[in-house]
């Protein structure tokens, strides 16, 4: 997803989802799956201030402390350029004056690994109007990337949004070029529904891009976390 300068990367998904009268803004976030959302919609989240774990990951909260890290990781020319609102160089102001921006109707967290409060990335959704589905995202720093954690954090993102919250349907967007994206968002069980193209505020063209849902299983998921209070 993305997160204006303040969010990371951006981008529209042309299909509206139940309840929509206008596509709903995405940002794409490049990296793992990088995909981030732009509308700034106003609804507290769930469980606000809960972290959801995995085996090997812990998502809580992002603050302060973790601002040179997101300006470091998001202002890889690499992980930019596989998101659509991301600047490049992205500095600690950049950073700074997205975490101060969240909103109520904003669910974000930090990517982390167990044992260690060090931010690998960022993951979030904002619910659509009706708050029946929501638009999914995150990106990865660069130096995590290849080991699974994307899919794991993405995982238990959905399964969250699923089983706690209760979402009917979730969406989510990627780059066409960003293969590691596609790989992940099929592991999670999304269907693609279109193509379009979407500006890249690193690459300062157009680029093509592809946009996936995933409805509610009739059965509850949870194959990758847990909440804790």
């Amino acid at each position: 997803m993305t997160w204006p300068a303040r969010y990371v990367r951006a981008a529209y998904i042309v299909k509206n989802m139940p309840g929509e009268t206008s596509p709903s803004p995405l940002r794409v976030l490049g990296g793992g799956l990088l995909v981030q959302i732009s509308r700034l919609l106003k609804r507290k989240p769930v469980a606000s201030g809960g972290v959801i774990t995995t085996a090997r990951l812990v998502l809580r909260p992002l603050d302060e402390s973790d601002v040179g890290e997101i300006a470091r990781l998001a202002g890889d020319l690499d992980v930019a350029s596989m998101t659509a609102r991301i600047p490049y160089p992205y500095t600690e102001n950049d950073a700074r004056q997205w975490l101060d921006g969240l909103e109520d109707g904003e669910f974000v967290r930090a990517i982390t690994a167990t044992g260690s409060n060090d931010l690998l990335g960022i993951t979030g959704y904002v619910p659509s109007r009706d708050e029946r589905s929501a638009e999914i995202g995150y990106w990865l720093g660069k130096p995590y990337w290849g080991r699974g954690y994307a899919t794991e954090a993405a995982g238990a993102l959905v399964d969250y949004c699923f089983s706690v919250v209760g979402f009917e349907g979730l969406t989510c967007c990627h780059f066409s070029d960003n293969a590691g994206s596609a790989r992940v968002i099929e592991k999670l069980g999304f269907t693609r529904k279109g193509s379009c193209q979407y500006w890249c505020e690193a690459r300062r063209r157009k680029a093509d891009a592809v946009y996936y849902e995933l409805m509610r299983p009739k059965r509850s998921r949870r194959l990758f976390g847990g909440v804790k209070s």
